[in-house]
């Protein structure tokens, strides 16, 4: 993709921006006769620090730049079609003289207002003819538009909103919300640099325009949809239209005449809206200068004859349009509707309070607003970015680009699951994992199986000693799948994926070099433990307490013959002197030989008085004893059976559990756009 536009259409102003790629600034390079070889050279050192920077900081080198729309970087939204069939858009839609039809504030009813679909409609044919007159759009040109919307929008109205612009002509657009790109842009522009760590804290942005207030709750990177609050209709069109009214009450003789003007016509009412807007974001942007000087404009009417009347702003009328009754607002305040609004969020946000509250939109610029947030969140820190009235349209340029760039990892890191280059890192260490899972395994099997076994005999609990075996093989399958013994195995899984890790990060973090990705977000060891993305997930996590059982059985089938089969003569050779006295097991021997004669005490159901005899100490250091052979019989069995089916199982289903964590760790660091 060549140029990534952002349109933030917004209820009263809109604005327009495009970032253009890399890519597209070396084909210009070409065109203009520079060869590859040359350009290649060029860009050799810069491209390898932009690469270290970018996968540091997660930003790219470019910055969207605002177009101008009418001569306007900021321009009104408004339309009007003329008596010769012209469609005129901004600021002169709002008072051209031969308008047969003139709409403005019609974003705010696209919920609830069917026709305004065609307004919205009619101003995006506008917008789109005025970018291809300027040269600022190509026909045919590789690009698409990223459009914002409220975060309260559901899906059916979203793309409802999209399909608007795909029948006006626009090239490819997606649509994905105003608090989202507002965000985007915070962590990708230059002054204002955020970066990645941003993602990796709960987040509250608030997004006020001129109708609506919009809070979005993000955390980790992603909006929560049920704790998001969606809109709230306050904007600052409100205060707008308060400075605007106490203008009219101020101009004395002429107020009827100018309301009998508004009333006759809105466009005219929403070009001096427009101005009160301008002259209250001037005071407020150094409103300790503005309260000694006074912050004061004319404004001449051209409807039937020119009327004249000034807007002016000082702390009294400040203090009145933010803490005085308001009509629209059921004659409540701004401030006391706005703090509402605020402690509702702060109710629904379930789990951790922001860190940090975001302000965008043109009314961030109050220094009130600030003071507002942070009396609600007093935990949190309260910024605005650089040119908040802008951070909507860049953000949403810079989302198409991290869109694109993020559906080219994507697909490498899924070129890399599909090959086999998991599958043959974890077969050449497959061995290890058996081995580390048998150390730590045997002596806790031997404790908690055999010990008890021994205490059950003795107790006459299992008559003979015959039947050991079968109840040390069905109490070892019991005791590998509890909890207890799969909590046992975490350390020495997790010991075994951290050199397994360190070898896939050779395949991993040239990926995320490419793309401009924390590398580390592709990184197991990263994974098991709190990375720069804030994931914590250990090694239960990858491997799931279900996928387990190949490692289980696994483990059985090879310990099993080794920790039974003689379970029985153990405990006779532990202790057969206190069983029976010296001259009885002579005479035993010399009747029945020694092999019948531990079949005969084998298969005897041997009194209790008798079995109390058998020392537990005796069985106890038999077992130690037996710890390290059973040990070493394990390692000698795997050596000759790693290309069993078991391991081969193993193998596959340990590899399939790395590849789905690469999937989800992938799925972190992507930014969601809609």
């Amino acid at each position: 993709m060549e140029r990534y536009y952002g349109f933030d259409l917004g209820d009263a102003e809109s604005a327009v921006s495009v970032l253009v790629s890399e890519h597209a600034g070396k084909t210009d390079a070409m065109s203009a006769g520079i060869s590859g070889a040359e350009i290649q050279r060029m860009q050799m050192v810069t491209d390898q620090q932009e690469e270290i920077s970018a996968a540091r900081a997660g930003t790219g080198s470019e910055e969207p730049k605002v177009l101008r729309v009418g001569e306007e970087k900021s321009f009104i939204t408004a339309y009007a079609r003329t008596r010769n069939g012209d469609l005129i858009i901004g600021e002169q839609a709002c008072y051209a003289p031969d308008a047969l039809v003139r709409r403005i504030r019609f974003k705010s009813r696209y919920l609830t207002d069917k026709e305004s679909t065609k307004d919205i409609k009619s101003f995006a044919a506008g917008v789109l003819g005025e970018l291809y007159m300027s040269g600022d759009l190509v026909k045919g040109e590789d690009c698409c538009f990223y459009i914002g919307c409220p975060a309260g929008w559901d899906r059916t109205a979203r793309e409802r909103y999209r399909a608007i612009f795909e029948q006006v002509g626009y090239p490819p657009a997606r649509i994905i919300s105003e608090s989202r790109a507002a965000l985007v842009s915070a962590c990708q522009s230059r002054h204002f640099q955020v970066g990645y760590d941003i993602l990796s804290k709960p987040v509250l942005v608030v997004d006020m325009g001129s109708s609506t207030t919009d809070f979005a709750y993000i955390r980790s990177g992603r909006e929560i949809a049920l704790q998001t609050a969606g809109e709230v209709y306050l904007g600052g069109g409100i205060m707008d239209e308060c400075l605007l009214e106490l203008a009219v009450k101020d101009a004395g003789r002429k107020e009827e005449k100018i309301r009998k003007t508004f009333e006759a016509s809105p466009a005219w009412y929403s070009y001096c809206e427009f101005a009160a807007r301008r002259l209250k974001e001037k005071y407020f942007s150094d409103q300790e200068y503005w309260e000694k000087e006074g912050c004061r404009q004319s404004i001449t009417i051209m409807y039937d004859r020119p009327l004249r009347f000034t807007l002016s702003m000082d702390a009294d009328r400040a203090d009145k349009i933010l803490y005085g009754p308001v009509p629209q607002l059921d004659g409540k305040s701004f401030y006391e509707v706005f703090r509402k609004s605020l402690l509702e969020v702060r109710e629904k946000i379930q789990g951790d309070l922001p860190d940090l509250v975001f302000l965008t939109g043109g009314v961030s610029k109050l220094p009130a607003v600030r003071e507002w947030c942070q009396e609600i969140f007093p935990e949190a820190v309260v910024i605005t970015g650089v040119e908040p009235e802008f951070s909507v349209c860049r953000g949403l340029a810079w989302s198409g680009r991290i869109d694109d760039e993020l559906r080219q990892f994507r697909a490498e890191v899924r070129d890399l699951i599909s090959s086999t280059e998991v599958e043959r890192l974890v077969e050449g260490r497959i061995g290890d994992l058996y081995r580390n899972v048998v150390d730590a395994m045997v002596a806790p099997i031997l404790s908690n199986v055999a010990m008890p076994v021994f205490d059950r005999w003795k107790a006459g609990e299992i008559l003979r000693l015959s039947d050991i075996d079968a109840e040390m093989e069905r109490l070892i399958s019991e005791y590998l799948h509890t909890e207890e013994a799969q909590k046992l195995m975490i350390r020495p899984i997790t010991e075994w994926l951290r050199p397994l890790a360190y070898e896939l990060e050779e395949y991993t973090m040239p990926i995320c070099i490419r793309h401009g990705v924390p590398y580390k977000a592709l990184s197991l060891t990263s994974f098991m433990k709190v990375s720069d993305l804030n994931i914590k997930v250990d090694a239960k996590d990858v491997f799931a307490v279900e996928e387990l059982t190949w490692m289980i059985d696994g483990i059985i089938s090879l310990m099993v013959g080794l920790v039974c089969g003689g379970s029985g003569i153990a405990m006779l050779s532990g202790g057969i002197s206190g069983v029976v006295a010296g001259a009885m097991l002579s005479l035993m021997v010399l009747i029945l030989g020694m092999d019948k004669m531990q079949d005969a005490m084998m298969n005897v159901n041997i009194p209790k008085p008798i079995r109390r005899l058998v020392p537990r100490s005796r069985f106890e250091s038999r077992l130690g004893k037996l710890s390290a052979e059973v040990k070493a019989n394990l390692y000698e069995t795997l050596e000759q059976e790693k290309n069993t089916e078991i391991t081969e199982r193993m193998a596959q289903e340990i590899s399939q559990q790395i590849e789905e964590c690469l999937t989800k760790m992938a799925e972190v660091v992507e930014i969601p756009l809609g």
